[in-house]
């Protein structure tokens, strides 16, 4: 993935200082970068890193009302204004970028890989492990699906159970009472229905389980429900089975079960759309940006595989994983690690033994430290819903148990009173 993907384009318009005047055109913000291209003569008027960006403020001009200053290191200030849909969602959207780029270092470009590095070993281990994890999953799957059907064959044997039940009470009824039941025994009944629909409602609350709720990865994003037109810092929280959206004050917009949503659109590495469905009434969709979204991608494509739609040749896979992220603590460790031990900063050349430039060179490249982050996110979601599908099935082991126990019983008590009657 290329470090010029566009995250997002706004129509502005730009002062040129030594010309004194405005010239129309499209902001554009990429990953690290933001331009301003002219619609006249198609050529990049301004274009500067968000790394060299000092402050960012919204002000008003005497020419133009409602713009938006940009302070470049050197002192050089730019003013954008004609912003569209307006300036506030502009500032939103610029500033989680430039924010994002400040509080995760890195690097210009990406060290090249040694062709037996410990960093690809360590990939490899890491895709069995998650191969492994992935069958052991479709066998809890297959597992959970026969404790379902237990379950319904149970409940077809105590509703068949019920009109053995009504039958014998027909039959066990004198024939000189002209009003059907007894009515000692229909207060029975009645405690007996009460009784089994109590223990269905406690079944149904402990096959929910508090697992569904464990957080798999929280991510900072810029968030809308009405299109572009409404973004607004806020944060997505991706749950074993569901999602949710909250504003900057972790108060909570929606949320989403899993069964809920009916597609993701991904518009870009860092912008998405999640949409529930209905019929006879609108959709609910919310927009997404984030800097982080590539993490919560790696999960989407699996969570959501089937409802994932790419609005671009983008596709994540651990080839094409950005080296420009969040760069791991890994390589501050390595680096305290190098300061701390005895070994000189700067010694001639030709003077590093065998063992200082096996400790001086890094082990894992930053290419391979994303993707090992990227699978350990997947290895995680793969375990928490190995851990929640385990507890319903726990739960549900509980409740066969108690259900084969008071089948049993009845089957019993239904005989010897069918001894009775014979």
């Amino acid at each position: 993935m290329s470090r010029d993907v566009a995250v997002h384009s706004w129509s502005a318009s730009y002062y040129i200082n030594s010309d004194k005047r405005w010239e129309t055109g499209t902001l554009c913000l990429t990953r690290t970068m933001l331009r301003f291209v002219s619609v006249k003569s198609k050529e990049s008027l301004v274009s500067f890193p968000l790394s060299r960006i000092m402050e960012l403020k919204m002000e008003s001009s005497s020419f133009i009302f409602s713009t938006l200053t940009v302070l470049e290191e050197g002192n050089v200030k730019h003013w954008f204004g004609s912003l569209k849909p307006n300036r506030v969602v502009v500032y939103n959207v610029i500033e989680h970028f430039w924010r994002e780029q400040l509080l995760s270092p890195s690097s210009e470009a990406c060290g090249a890989e040694s062709q037996v590095s410990k960093g690809r070993e360590l990939i490899n281990l890491m895709a069995g492990a998650q191969k492994r994890l992935e069958n052991t999953g479709t066998v809890l799957s297959q597992q959970g699906e026969q404790f379902d059907n237990m379950m319904q064959g149970l409940e077809k044997i105590d509703s068949d159970l019920g009109i053995a039940n009504k039958l014998l009470t027909e039959l066990e009824t004198p024939s000189w009472w002209p009003f059907g039941k007894l009515p000692w025994r229909a207060q029975q009944e009645v405690k007996a229905e009460d009784a089994a629909r109590a223990a269905a409602t406690a079944s149904a609350a402990l096959s929910k389980g508090s697992g569904r709720n464990r957080v798999i990865t929280s991510i900072p994003a810029v968030v809308s429900k009405s299109g572009d037109s409404d973004l607004k810092p806020g944060c997505l929280l991706v749950h074993v089975s569901s999602l949710e959206v909250h504003d900057k004050n972790f108060q909570l917009l929606h949320r989403f079960e899993r069964n809920e949503v009916d597609e993701i659109k991904v518009h870009s590495p860092y912008e998405i759309t999640v949409r529930q469905r209905f019929i006879g009434k609108p959709d609910i969709c919310w927009r997404l940006l984030s800097a982080k979204m590539p993490e919560a991608l790696s999960v989407f494509e699996m969570q959501y595989k089937k409802k994932m739609e790419y609005m671009c040749e983008y596709r994540r896979t651990p080839a094409s994983s950005p080296c420009h992220l969040e760069s791991p603590d890994f390589y501050k460790g390595l680096q305290q690690r190098c300061q701390e031990s005895e070994l000189p900063l700067e010694v001639p050349a030709g003077e590093l033994s065998q063992l200082q430039e096996l400790v001086l060179q890094p082990s894992v490249s930053q290419t391979e430290a994303q993707e090992l982050r990227q699978m350990l996110l997947q290895l995680k979601n793969l375990a928490l819903e190995a851990e929640t599908e385990l507890e319903r099935q726990d739960e549900v082991l509980d409740v066969l148990t108690s259900s084969t126990d008071r089948t049993t019983m009845q089957i019993g008590k239904h005989t010897c009173r069918m001894k009775r009657l014979l």
